[in-house]
């Protein structure tokens, strides 16, 4: 057996915050959301390109979560499906009717928008249910737009119009503050 004990109780974790994400409430029962565990090679993909991005963005936080997400065990990804219609309330939340919002889709500079804003809160609800099972859990976690945005650049979150990152760590000492 190759893994230490924290290896595997980090991949048991991942698996764990993906189910509360899942089976979080959702606005009128409908699942929009997109998932996907990132550890190994494809989540230094995603530290490379956190550092591409902060060359070219001149924005020293990317190359700073980068440094946190190097030293991460894994990463869950939450995201919103790119096709996600409304929940026809017509509400206006996100500036539209909801028969108008489908005729607004743009490609923004990391995500595509407008969204419904229900959509949005499920995600956040989402988030927020993953963050709290990987507390629960005793794994260090910090939820991050700058590892989404790099994942959805080079095609490892796919197919989303807003998506956020939550790496998880379990060392003897938080790599996600005082960094």
């Amino acid at each position: 057996m190759n893994d230490s004990p924290e290896k595997e109780a980090m991949d048991q974790v991942l698996r764990l915050m993906s189910l509360s994400a899942r089976t979080s409430p959702k606005t009128a029962g409908i699942d929009d959301i997109v998932l996907k565990v990132v550890v190994g090679e494809e989540k230094g993909r995603i530290v490379e390109e956190m550092h591409k991005l902060a060359q070219e963005r001149g924005i020293a936080n990317f190359n700073r979560d980068a440094r946190s997400i190097e030293r991460s065990h894994g990463i869950l990804l939450i995201g919103i499906r790119k096709d996600a219609g409304t929940i026809n309330l017509k509400c206006g939340a996100c500036g539209f009717d909801c028969d108008e919002l489908k005729y607004h889709k743009k490609q923004g500079l990391d995500y595509y928008g407008p969204n419904c804003v229900y959509k949005l809160l499920d995600l956040g609800i989402a988030l927020g249910s993953a963050a709290k099972t990987a507390g629960i859990l005793n794994a260090d976690s910090r939820i991050m737009y700058r590892a989404a945005t790099a994942a959805i650049r080079i095609g490892i979150m796919t197919d989303v119009s807003v998506s956020l990152a939550i790496p998880i760590s379990g060392t003897g000492k938080n790599v996600f503050f005082d960094r």
